[in-house]
């Protein structure tokens, strides 16, 4: 795949410790990326905020500012994890959709382009910005903008389910879907709008565990075990 979008969850990058960053997942996962740029393919990067904040969770402050203090989670992560691919040897770009000091840089598609072009690993932290757009949304709207082939899904089960895994010992995994029946079903591949989105923009995506191993490189490479969610 000559572009994708891989959007990594939160909670999957703290590992057991369940919160916050385990730095060895992380090395892992900075590792497949590097083979993945090395191979010629371009990657995008959207991480989730849930290791460090849930906005949806809180009960007692208002939601648009849960919402901004889950944005502010996804620059730690972002800034984290790219600075871990730095280690490693890859030149990365780290953008919001705010500014952000000097931490980070303003989105635009002109600069992303000149970022991909440079061969640099480009993260699209803050979400879309917004509150009440989660970092699904974001995922596919940068796709989208991108004009990525397809978004690689890393989360912390393996694949999309017709019920919940962790509950239901006996759910049942799908190899094969297709986004209109994840919206009828109301299966928990990503939020709502998110896939609606997904429908509309004909994006195909890819949904797999991120503690496989050599999971986002397998992906890349079509060999993956999770599940195919088609247009």
């Amino acid at each position: 795949m000559k572009r994708v979008l891989l959007k990594l969850s939160g909670e999957a990058l703290a590992g057991e410790k369940k919160t916050g960053f385990d730095e060895k997942t992380i090395i892992g996962v900075a590792e497949q990326i590097k083979t993945v740029v090395q191979e010629g393919t371009q990657v995008g990067i959207v991480i989730g905020g849930g290791n460090f904040w849930r906005g949806r969770t809180s009960e007692t402050i208002d939601r648009n500012k849960a919402d901004q203090i889950g944005m502010m989670a996804t620059i730690m992560n972002c800034i984290y994890v790219s600075d871990i691919c730095r280690y490693l040897g890859l030149q990365t770009e780290v953008y919001t959709p705010f500014a952000c000091g000097s931490f980070t840089k303003l989105y635009s598609k002109d600069d992303t382009e000149k970022s991909f072009a440079e061969g640099k690993v480009v993260f699209f932290a803050g979400g879309t910005g917004h509150p009440y757009f989660s970092t699904d949304t974001a995922t596919v709207l940068r796709a989208v903008e991108i004009e990525a082939e397809m978004i690689l899904l890393a989360k912390a089960v393996d694949g999309v389910y017709d019920s919940d895994p962790k509950t239901n010992p006996q759910a049942r995994k799908y190899q094969e879907v297709t986004i209109q029946e994840i919206i009828d079903k109301k299966l928990a591949a990503m939020d709502l709008t998110a896939s609606i989105m997904c429908m509309e923009q004909k994006m195909s995506m890819l949904v797999f565990a991120l503690e496989e191993e050599n999971s986002i490189v397998n992906a890349v490479h079509g060999t993956f075990s999770g599940t195919r969610v088609v247009v």
